[in-house]
């Protein structure tokens, strides 16, 4: 009785709907109080939240609110990052952070879209979701502060490597074009002096003097990727480690799980979310089924890919390496039975399955200590 009764009062309540539609220099913002049928749009400039609060005071004065009535809002998941939540919460404003692809849209093959349009849309999906249609849209979960500072060092890191691939690339590239199949590694700028191209003639200066400076950047790519891994190991032997880095220590303890990929799924996952159970983990990772049942059609289209790419990436790659470094565990057994005998195709498949029983296992043994059946901890014989 007493929860009916604080639903019925907060119904009654006065609360002012905001909805942003965000660009590099304006914001469109369309207003509503929830009764009117038409939301009040109104652009401001981008990132001024003095005008932002101004134009909330307008309409509260225009739908004949209360000036300390509620306010919600909401915006798309994108380019601002939650700068703008956190100002929004700040403010005292109850802000919902919407993923994009989950927003509601025509399917017509050509449909017409403005910002007018998607701020509209915005604020009638955000009046559903707050009387009661939560499936209306999928809502973002917001990390904190610190949680986001913590994913900055191997995000870095992840984009260092990517560099450092496409810096050896390109020097190999330019020494192919002239004939040159050479492997970029230690004493690599002695051995260009060396070299030949096509005609058996040392490599053309200018090309000789971009190699070396594409090599430069190469080299002060990987002083900073050691740099990073180095304030990795730093941070594993502090004696006072946050609770995530406690949790990248515990999950190093078993056989096959490193550096790299116990930072990336405590700092993406398990070092901030809370899940309520194993289905709510294969979410966050992106690796569910979505099946297509509809009359007499009934087909799989594969897994959704909503989730968190980079640890569904890393999972689908330690599955690869729990074959073979915990052959004995349950989780090896059950692929080798299901799915090793079949082609190319059903391994594949086979691996991403084992990639979302492996994410729910890791989840387990570091919320509950719970040891992946048939695992070998490093250290035991």
């Amino acid at each position: 009785m007493e929860h009916q009764a604080a639903l019925g009062k907060e119904d009654n309540a006065e609360v002012l709907y905001v909805a942003f539609e965000l660009s590099l220099k304006k914001w469109k913002l369309g207003i509503s109080d929830g009764r009117a049928a038409k939301p009040r749009e109104v652009e401001i400039v981008a990132g001024n939240l003095e005008s932002l609060k101004l134009e909330i005071e307008k309409a509260k004065k225009r739908f004949g609110m209360a000036a300390g009535a509620k306010v919600r809002s909401c915006y798309e998941a994108g380019r601002e990052g939650f700068w703008l939540h956190r100002a929004l919460e700040q403010m005292g404003i109850e802000n919902l952070v919407v993923e994009p692809a989950s927003i509601e849209v025509n399917r017509r093959q050509r449909r017409a879209k403005t910002d007018r349009m998607d701020v509209g849309k915005l604020v009638r999906q955000l009046l559903r979701y707050w009387r009661g249609e939560k499936d209306a849209w999928s809502v973002v979960r917001v990390p904190s502060r610190e949680a986001e500072q913590e994913r900055q060092l191997h995000r870095d890191l992840e984009v260092l490597k990517k560099e450092r691939g496409q810096h050896r690339t390109r020097i190999q590239s330019l020494l192919f074009t002239q004939g040159i199949a050479e492997k970029v590694g230690p004493g690599f700028l002695q051995r260009l002096e060396q070299m030949r191209i096509w005609s058996q003639e040392p490599v053309p200066a200018a090309m000789k003097a971009r190699i070396r400076r594409e090599y430069e950047r190469l080299q002060l790519v990987e002083v900073e990727i050691e740099e990073l891994k180095t304030e990795q190991k730093k941070q594993l032997r502090a004696k006072t480690a946050s609770a995530s880095v406690a949790k990248v220590k515990l999950l190093q303890q078993l056989v096959g799980i490193g550096m790299t990929s116990s930072w990336v799924f405590v700092m993406e996952l398990f070092g901030w979310r809370k899940f309520k159970n194993r289905r709510e983990v294969a979410g966050a990772v992106g690796i569910t089924p979505t099946p297509y049942n509809s009359g007499n059609s009934v087909r799989e289209q594969g897994i959704s890919r909503s989730g968190n790419h980079r640890a569904r990436k890393m999972a689908v790659e330690i599955a690869w390496s729990w074959l073979r470094l915990q052959p004995t565990s349950k989780l090896s057994q059950w692929y080798k039975n299901r799915f090793a005998g079949g082609g190319p195709r059903m391994r594949r498949v086979g691996i991403v399955a084992m990639a979302r029983k492996l994410v729910i296992d890791l989840w387990r043994f570091v919320e509950f200590g719970t040891i992946p059946e048939g695992a070998q901890l490093k250290g035991q014989p």
